[in-house]
């Protein structure tokens, strides 16, 4: 009996886990193949990975490609009152809908368009 139970509750955490894993997968995999980076008045455009992707599509964390070499800046998304707020290790950028400011803490803040594909 107490094998049993045992067993059915290692099903059902089982699926459940399965089902997590896909989900995650799918969301990746959708934000994966969108191509979106931010182009700034400063002359330069910073790519930006996507990690996970909403249901609405928006971007909930990913990576800023600052130099293109390696994996860049971990991002993630910090819902703002209007507007919203992506933040990693010494960069942020806020903005609302397409518009963006990039911002490394300095008083050289850049104005960007966010592009994607």
């Amino acid at each position: 009996m107490k094998s049993l139970r045992g067993r059915r509750t290692g099903l059902v955490l089982g699926a459940l886990l399965l089902s997590i894993g896909a989900s995650g997968a799918a969301q990746a995999n959708d934000g994966g193949a969108q191509r979106m980076w931010l182009s700034c008045e400063n002359g330069r455009d910073y790519p930006l990975r996507p990690i996970a992707v909403s249901r609405e599509y928006d971007l909930v964390t990913g990576y800023m490609l600052m130099t293109g070499h390696g994996r860049g800046v971990h991002m993630r998304l910090i819902p703002m009152g209007s507007g919203y707020r992506y933040a990693g290790p010494g960069v942020w950028f806020d903005g609302l809908r397409g518009n963006a400011v990039l911002n490394w803490g300095r008083a050289d803040a850049v104005p960007c368009t966010v592009m994607q594909e």
